[in-house]
């Protein structure tokens, strides 16, 4: 808690320096990112969100406990101390029940945070936005009263209270991304970024939360910046200006972003000088882990992999048997569903990863590509721009050479020196 606070302060006082906060669930991800903070010595932030690890499994098939006992044995692999991770549980509030009348999703958000914190996440994003069963869009004063409710579960299970640290507010996509396209974006206005704050502290008061809300060091706002399926919408400061100065008023706070997903570096760098200081990253993360497997496949193809083990078949395939994750968010003539369904930038050909048939194609193309190493220069024509002389022959480091490059520049923007990549 303390090495955040002072980075805090720092960013408060004009030091350009911020943390990335890596969300997935997806283990070659997650073993890119450890294997940097191992190079580095980085303290990292890596998160879960409430759609991907809960009580009920969430997509993932896994608790709090799960994740954290998994993420351990992987920081155990990779020598990272566990001291080095600062573990985020991300959206923890009612979403994943809110189709459940309010009381019955209440009562499962209560059992999710209580998990989390038991399992020993301590970056803890309380959101109880959403309206659940058939009750209309709740108000300001009614998000805070449910979100003091959680914060009061946290308070009373985590094994030590002084360690949790909590984030506020809720101004971004659901969890899990848009929809639709959006067609505009505005930036929260000071006056709803205040109203959040007066309903939220008044909300911790009326419970006696006064020394946990001295441990809320952030605020979830939306700076003017998204991602679409297609398309990119760029962080402009001079839009977010005002609501950049009104943090300072806030005695210790700064911004949480989501969704700086494919952001310029320029952007990202913009972000972290306006106190934007958490900035969220998670579908670039596979993004970029798919367009690896996709050149992977495409090695593979030519060196004479057996046709019935192409991955890139086997996803179209389970894709379509299970068209759940992506029905409801692409949209258009076949052709474009094509395109969409496997180069979105929602990417949501992630959630495919962990499925049985997906998952085995993956191990045999690593497999094959391990015990028949492909030449440099086929190497150099599937990844292009690698370093000649630093051409990876194994398919599992060129995986993850190829995710840090999003997490390079999330560190790089965030105003850390790394070593190695950079």
């Amino acid at each position: 808690m303390s090495l955040v606070q002072d980075l805090i302060a720092s960013n408060r006082a004009g030091k350009p320096i911020g943390m990335p906060c890596f969300c997935t669930a997806n283990e070659h991800v997650l073993r890119a990112v450890l294997a940097y903070a191992a190079e580095t010595g980085h303290p990292t932030v890596i998160e879960a969100t409430c759609n991907q690890v809960n009580q009920e499994g969430g997509y993932t098939g896994m608790t709090p406990k799960d994740f954290m006992s998994w993420l351990t044995g992987m920081a155990g692999d990779a020598g990272v101390p566990m001291d080095q991770l600062i573990l985020g549980g991300d959206h923890l509030g009612p979403n994943p029940w809110k189709s459940e009348p309010i009381d019955q999703a209440m009562d499962k958000a209560r059992e999710l945070v209580r998990l989390y914190v038991e399992a020993g996440f301590t970056k803890i994003h309380l959101d109880a936005s959403m309206a659940c069963g058939d009750e209309p869009n709740p108000s300001f004063a009614k998000i805070a009263e449910r979100a003091a409710d959680l914060c009061t579960v946290a308070e009373t299970h985590a094994p030590d209270p002084e360690k949790l640290f909590y984030i506020i507010g809720t101004e971004v996509p659901i969890p899990g991304g848009e929809t639709e396209e959006p067609d505009s974006l505005d930036v929260t206005s000071v006056a709803r970024f205040q109203d959040t704050i007066q309903t939220h502290r008044e909300a911790w008061a009326a419970r006696g939360l006064e020394a946990a809300w001295r441990r809320i060091v952030s605020v979830v706002t939306q700076p003017g910046m998204d991602f679409g399926h297609t398309s990119i919408y760029p962080f402009l400061p001079e839009k977010a200006a005002p609501l950049s100065a009104v943090i300072l008023d806030e005695e210790g706070l700064i911004y949480e972003a989501h969704s700086t997903d494919y952001q310029a570096n320029d952007a990202l760098s913009d972000l972290v000088a306006n106190h934007f200081f958490f900035l969220k990253v998670g579908p670039e993360l596979t993004f970029r882990f798919r367009e690896a497997v996709w050149a992977l496949a495409s090695i593979a193809a030519q060196l004479g992999i057996d046709p019935a083990l192409d991955i890139r078949a086997v996803l179209r395939d389970r894709m379509d048997a299970n068209p759940g994750y992506w029905r409801e968010y692409y949209g258009g003539t076949e052709a474009e569903l094509k395109i969409q369904k496997v180069y979105s930038y929602s990417d949501r050909i992630r959630y495919y990863w962990a499925d049985p048939r997906v998952s085995s194609a993956l191990d045999a193309l690593i497999a094959f590509l391990t015990a028949s190493p492909a030449p440099e220069t086929l190497t150099s024509q599937a990844f292009l721009g690698l370093q000649f002389g630093e051409i990876p022959t194994c398919p599992k480091a060129l995986i993850e050479q190829h995710i840090q490059r999003c997490i390079v520049r999330y560190f790089e923007a965030a105003g850390h020196i790394g070593s190695g990549n950079d």
